[in-house]
């Protein structure tokens, strides 16, 4: 189990067969452990028994953990590890991506109060992004003299908040800050 970990961690910059013999002092290496084809460890042998035992298969020897003491090479296709390699990168990144978004909704009343049908179109959107998985900012700004009335924009939040109670939780009460009153929604956990 240890090594399959180890060769899932893969280094961008693989060294494979005599790459692993040759280069500077300080990389060069006489016994590496090698694992084949199918994931079993064979154990640790000789750098040049190990390249003739890759070559003898028509694959290539490929150092996984250079790190590691002694390093891990592998036996396999080096075009197919790249392959997977790049392919994973690019899955944790979407999964990344997807997790830790924050979307911003903004609510710019411009006479005091958001009519109904603007209201139900921002809340749309909100459950929207948290059926995405996103957290919402939501961020109501106040304009001119409209900071003297900070409670028609609580009551807006709260209208939003009521119309999500059964996709959203609220991560973090309206709060004033500034000319803005924000609002931070998360999507509702079933627990």
């Amino acid at each position: 189990m240890r090594f399959e970990t180890e060769v899932a961690n893969i280094n961008k910059d693989l060294r494979i067969n005599e790459q692993i013999l040759r280069g500077p002092r300080e990389t060069r290496v006489r016994d590496v452990r090698v694992i084949d084809e199918n994931g079993q460890a064979l154990g640790i042998m000789n750098v040049r028994d190990a390249l003739a035992l890759a070559q003898e298969k028509g694959l290539d020897l490929i150092e996984v953990a250079p790190m590691a003491q002694p390093p891990v090479c592998r036996i396999g296709d080096y075009g197919r590890i790249k392959y997977e390699q790049t392919k994973r990168e690019r899955e944790q990144q979407r999964k990344q991506r997807q997790q830790g978004e924050v979307k911003d909704v903004r609510i710019d009343p411009r006479s005091g109060m958001i009519s109904d049908h603007d209201l139900q179109i921002k809340v749309k959107n909100i459950a929207r992004f948290l059926q995405e998985g996103n957290k919402v900012k939501v961020t109501f700004r106040f304009i001119g003299r409209g900071i003297t009335r900070p409670e028609l924009g609580k009551q807006t939040m709260e209208r939003i908040v009521q119309q999500l109670a059964d996709c959203a939780q609220v991560e973090r009460p309206p709060v004033l800050e500034g000319k803005q009153l924000i609002m931070i929604l998360s999507p509702k956990t079933s627990a």
